[in-house]
């Protein structure tokens, strides 16, 4: 009796620490993956305020909370599947179809550049409504989240089937949060401000408030550029590496040779890098997305 508890406790004991090697196992790749797709995660959280925009304060929350919905739906529903599956059996489409979602954030990027050129731009928001903006953004979010979780599923060859669902379910979760977090916590800082403005009249914290106040417009404004460039370097940055992937190197090597021209020993060197590389992505991504609109335009006319 004693000996048969005994074996039963040490079977305990290693499926615990079988357990425990998984638990480390998923930390570490969802870890690793997180960091390898933290520039589209910080890309797809430059998209989103400019989403809000226009609406009122009332309605920011809802919006994101919306958004952050839909989001984790996209990456639930559709792109963490339809990852796994085509990475254990149609390896060969998962840069296809990246190739596509590039396209569409070039053509969205560059028709958003040509708005703002025309001034189109704001006539064109205040048509619409909120639906058809929230729409809008989940389907961007869709191609900006199917980006992050190719990137996060490429850092985990090798890895068990079961681990690599698991980390990229953990991924999916922290990165919805991490985005939409802190988009909530941006378009809402003027009502901080206030409440600082409010509850600290004359004080310190009371000019903080007016400061926050005060700059929060021109902030969401540049944001909201912001996250049209990014449509831009990220579609951009997709075709260039799709080039590489099937053996056309020169756009890959014209965006590493931009950065070893600005390369050095002085001071923030590597951000300096980064920004010539997003540079002629965004380029790219505009060429691109220019062609397609250009393509597109008589057709758009016609409706």
């Amino acid at each position: 009796m004693s000996s048969g508890l005994f074996a039963l406790l040490d079977d305990i004991a290693v499926l615990a620490k079988t357990a425990a090697v998984s638990v480390d196992d998923i930390a570490a790749a969802a870890l690793k993956a997180g960091s390898k797709s933290l520039g589209v995660v910080i890309d797809d959280a430059a998209v989103t305020p400019k989403y809000v925009v226009g609406f009122p304060a009332s309605r920011e929350i809802p919006i994101i909370k919306r958004i952050a919905t839909g989001s984790l739906k996209n990456k639930l529903l559709f792109i963490l599947p339809a990852a796994l599956i085509l990475s254990q059996f149609a390896p060969w489409a998962i840069t296809p179809l990246l190739i596509i979602g590039g396209l569409f954030l070039c053509f969205e990027g560059a028709e958003k550049v040509l708005e703002m050129l025309t001034g189109g731009h704001d006539d064109d928001m205040s048509k619409k409504t909120e639906d058809q903006t929230v729409a809008g953004a989940i389907r961007t979010d869709f191609i900006l989240s199917a980006e992050i979780m190719v990137l996060a599923l490429a850092t985990m060859e090798g890895q068990e089937f079961s681990t690599q669902a698991i980390s990229l379910l953990v991924v999916a979760f922290f990165v919805t949060f991490l985005v939409y977090g802190a988009v909530a916590l941006i378009v809402k800082a003027d009502d901080f401000g206030l409440h600082l403005m409010v509850t600290h009249k004359e004080s310190a914290l009371g000019t903080l408030g007016r400061g926050i106040i005060r700059t929060m417009p021109y902030f969401l404004k540049t944001l909201s550029f912001v996250g049209t460039l990014a449509m831009l370097w990220v579609g951009g940055g997709i075709l260039i590496h799709a080039a590489e992937h099937y053996t056309w190197h020169l756009p890959e090597e014209m965006m590493h040779g931009l950065q070893h021209m600005v390369h050095g020993d002085y001071p923030l060197t590597g951000m300096i890098e980064w920004l010539a590389g997003a540079t002629f992505s965004g380029i790219v991504g505009l060429i691109c997305g220019s062609v397609i609109v250009a393509t597109l335009s008589p057709f758009h006319k016609a409706t």
